[in-house]
């Protein structure tokens, strides 16, 4: 069910040299089962070791909603003005900002929701949730996946159990959407990267401007123009962390009109400019990208189409 990928730890050397502390990460893709195809990336572990009680800091760049649950170290997380810390179930909305996190030595469950698991589970509209950064137990919305809590952040559990218990408890909460078929359309054509206007995109998905309008605020959290911008962002993203020492315009889309362009989307987009980010140690999310293209067909959660959620992986 599950595939998985060892990431070679950072020993001491190295990270004195970088200025971080050793870790080992490691990370395993579990394949949603096929009643859940369309509704998740994939669900996910992440196992972080950090030497002498330290902690390791990254970046996460913009992807879907989230469900992360935390058994040992507990994030401080940043997006925007926004800043949680100590939560063990911790949930991200649909982003188009950057999220920076701090962490030590933890076990971590993620679950992450594409639009049309979003429709279907969530009772509210993405949009109200688009950058947000919360405590699940928090939000009503959110807290009826607070019964994983218990099972999910004890590093001690049985992954096996684990697994199942997530299954089962997204098989309970499971409701179809009336807009199923409207979500896998807008969603596969965001992801085919075709469509350079708003009006192209609605009439590849066969619906009109204003269909297409509510559809995405509803279940994507953003405009179709600021998804198709995130889209062309993400490809240029991934390609520069899977080419590690490659320059930034050989990574960089061809939807771009120029450097300067890239520049500033990417500055709006991480909050910070390119030659910033690369300068930066990114000891969890490069091996990540790295391991999900390998195992998982795709180095980000918006580059995964509503078809490759469910069946890959194994």
């Amino acid at each position: 069910m599950g595939a998985e990928e060892q990431f070679r730890p950072v020993g001491k050397a190295a990270a004195d040299a970088l200025g971080t502390p050793r870790q080992s990460v490691r990370a395993v893709f579990h394949a949603p089962p096929e009643q859940f195809a369309g509704c998740f990336t994939t669900f996910y572990q992440l196992k972080l070791d950090v030497a002498d009680g330290g902690e390791v800091e990254d970046y996460l760049q913009p992807e879907w909603a989230n469900l992360r649950f935390f058994g040992g170290s507990c994030p401080t997380s940043r997006i925007g003005d926004q800043v949680i810390s100590g939560a063990r179930f911790g949930v991200t909305g649909p982003s188009s900002l950057s999220c920076h996190f701090r962490l030590g030595t933890s076990r971590m469950w993620g679950i992450g929701l594409l639009p049309l698991g979003w429709a279907r589970l969530i009772g509210a509209d993405a949009f109200g949730y688009r950058n947000a950064l919360l405590d699940g137990t928090k939000d009503a919305n959110f807290a009826k996946f607070d019964c994983l809590s218990d099972l999910l952040c004890n590093p001690e559990a049985d992954e096996e159990e684990q697994l199942a218990e997530i299954i089962k408890v997204m098989e309970q909460f499971m409701r179809p959407s009336r807009d199923d078929a409207k979500i896998v359309r807008v969603h596969d054509a965001l992801v085919s990267g075709e469509h350079l206007a708003v009006a192209d995109l609605a009439d590849s998905c066969g619906m009109s401007i204003r269909t297409l309008e509510r559809v995405c605020r509803r279940y994507f959290g953003f405009t179709p123009k600021r998804l198709m911008r995130r889209q062309r962002f993400t490809r240029t993203l991934a390609a520069f962390m899977l080419q590690r020492g490659s320059l930034w315009t050989q990574s960089m889309d061809e939807e771009y009109h120029d450097q300067a362009q890239f520049t500033r989307e990417f500055s709006e987009f991480m909050t910070m400019t390119p030659s910033k980010y690369a300068s930066l140690d990114h000891p969890i999310l490069a091996s990540f990208i790295e391991a999900r293209a390998r195992i998982w067909g795709s180095a980000a959660q918006a580059l995964d189409t509503p078809t490759q959620s469910s069946g890959s992986g194994d």
